[in-house]
């Protein structure tokens, strides 16, 4: 699969904090997409991504903004379906990283990104520093531009 060069996987953090109003990244997060879309960016996700965010949503925010943000990431995002390499990977990766405490989907979203050559993540989650592969977008920088 090929992917525009500038494409950029959004994960859980970086979803939750776009649809819930109170979180103290909201509204940077929303600028963020703003600029994304201007600028021509692809935003992408993983299966995986959606599972946990769509959980995440429906059990703190409830069913009728989970179901709107799921419609809206359904047609609004670059959807991948991991494959059984990028859940070895994600395995290996988990492995290799033992003082680290990735999980499961955290390593699946690494291994996508290596495979789909993406190198820019949307993402509050510490773990995408942490792996030390891709520029984070907000915690390293709040420019999607590299």
């Amino acid at each position: 699969m090929l992917l525009p060069r500038r494409s950029a996987l959004s994960d859980s953090s970086f979803f939750y904090a776009a649809v819930n109003r109170r979180d103290r990244y909201h509204l940077v997060i929303r600028r963020i997409l703003e600029s994304a879309y201007k600028s021509g960016w692809v935003l992408v996700t993983t299966t995986f991504i959606i599972a946990e965010t769509h959980a995440l949503v429906l059990a703190r925010l409830g069913r009728d903004i989970a179901a709107k943000w799921l419609e809206g990431v359904w047609h609004g995002v670059h959807v991948i379906r991991p494959t059984e390499e990028d859940e070895r990977r994600a395995c290996e990766i988990i492995f290799g990283y033992a003082d680290k405490d990735f999980s499961f989907t955290d390593a699946i979203s690494f291994a996508v990104m290596e495979r789909l050559g993406i190198t820019v993540a949307l993402s509050l989650d510490e773990h995408f520093v942490q792996f030390g592969k891709f520029t984070v977008v907000p915690l390293q920088t709040e420019s999607l531009e590299q």
